[in-house]
């Protein structure tokens, strides 16, 4: 196929800059034409969001829309006239990044014409059954998907043992703009710590701080280690355990050790790489397991190497390039942290093979699989017209 491809996705999650990496690559690098439509603002844990401007010399035509009961998530949905009026334009396939069990996902489903090539992307892992209209919502997705993105193996799995044509699937996890997040020389690492006011050896922490994330495990570990050990603690985060760490620092007479900051996932950069062992303790429950934990490669391309959980996709993510302890297990955490912290020149290596294994989630090369996959559901529906 030589000629150009025009593509429009959607979805809220790129009114956040840095989820359009992979559609920059598309478009510089793939032959791809890239229209994205986000909501000009949406609700998250961290405040309400604005649609990111792109760069002045961007490949991406970026299309703010209004929504609809953009506060619960389930619910909302785009203003049908920002969708109909890309849609219906010379389009060779649109790409959702939203759950096909929500409104939203159901509503691009349907507004996208017959002759157009249709795919979305799921991170659900656990096997939920969803109530009327959710479930009927699902199914006019996959039934109109001429193809499916799963966001790890658990999600494959669970996709495809709840009906999911695995014929039509693809395994394509998250990216990591290699670019922007990369190892700081000593002297970087240094001017960041002393920014931050830490000492090291520092440990950190990525993420909602929230109970699922292991927020409880992480702090009773440290309590373990106490002060037998040097330590501080950058938390880059913000959710309901901000106040709980806060307390639990006074309580041990260790503010001078821990430090909270919220900055937008475009500064995270600037700020990883100060750690020297970032901390993933994510926990399964009912509702929740780690989907995938976009933390870990972007500690892997910042050089730094992570102890986690076996929470869902996080052993998968990790491999042989780094730690993994049980989860909910205070005491093992501990113990791994002690001994990374005992090992500079262990860390070090652990630290390379992270770094090795953040090509295999860098933009290049995820962004080059959404190539191949868009391309085989353009070739096939043109196919069938034809037939």
């Amino acid at each position: 196929m030589s000629d150009r491809i025009r593509l429009v996705a959607v979805g809220h999650s790129y009114v956040v800059g840095m989820n359009r990496s992979i559609l920059r690559h598309l478009a510089s690098r793939e032959n791809f034409d890239v229209t994205v439509i986000a909501p000009e603002r949406f609700p998250s844990e961290l405040g309400t969001i604005q649609c990111e401007q792109e760069p002045a010399d961007s490949p991406l035509r970026v299309l703010p829309a209004r929504i609809n009961r953009g506060r619960w998530i389930y619910v909302f949905g785009y203003e049908a006239a920002s969708l109909t009026s890309q849609f219906c334009r010379d389009v060779d396939i649109v790409y959702a990044w939203e759950e096909p069990y929500i409104y939203a996902g159901y509503q691009i489903a349907r507004l996208v014409p017959a002759h157009v090539a249709y795919a979305f992307r799921t991170a659900q892992s656990l096997p939920k059954r969803y109530p009327p209209p959710f479930d009927y919502f699902e199914k006019t997705c996959v039934r109109r998907a001429d193809g499916w993105v799963a966001g790890g193996n658990l999600v494959f799995e669970n996709a495809t043992s709840r009906g999911y044509p695995a014929e039509r699937g693809r395994m394509i996890t998250l990216a990591v703009d290699t670019r922007a997040f990369r190892p700081l020389n000593d002297e970087e690492r240094r001017r960041i710590r002393d920014r931050l006011g830490l000492k090291q050896p520092v440990l950190g922490y990525l993420g909602r701080l929230t109970r699922a994330k292991g927020i409880e495990v992480m702090l009773r570990a440290l309590e373990m280690i106490g002060t037998k050990r040097d330590w501080s603690l950058l938390v880059l985060g913000r959710g309901p355990a901000e106040q709980q760490i806060h307390e639990w620092a006074r309580r041990h007479g260790w503010t001078d050790r821990v430090v909270i900051r919220l900055v937008p996932h475009g500064e995270v950069p600037a700020c990883l790489p100060a750690m020297d062992l970032m901390l993933a303790p994510s926990l399964t429950s009912r509702g929740w397991k780690e989907q995938f934990g976009r933390m870990v490669i972007e500690a892997f391309a910042s050089g730094v190497p992570v102890i986690a959980s076996n929470s869902g996709e996080l052993p998968h993510v990790i491999g042989d390039a780094g730690w993994v302890v049980p989860e909910g297990d205070a005491e093992a955490l501990a113990a791994a942290i002690a001994s990374a912290l005992a090992d500079p020149d262990r860390r070090a290596a652990v630290a390379r093979k992270g770094l090795a294994r953040a090509n295999e989630y860098s933009t290049s090369t995820v962004g080059g699989r959404f190539a191949q996959f868009y391309r085989e559901l353009i070739e096939a529906r043109r196919a069938a017209r034809a037939a």
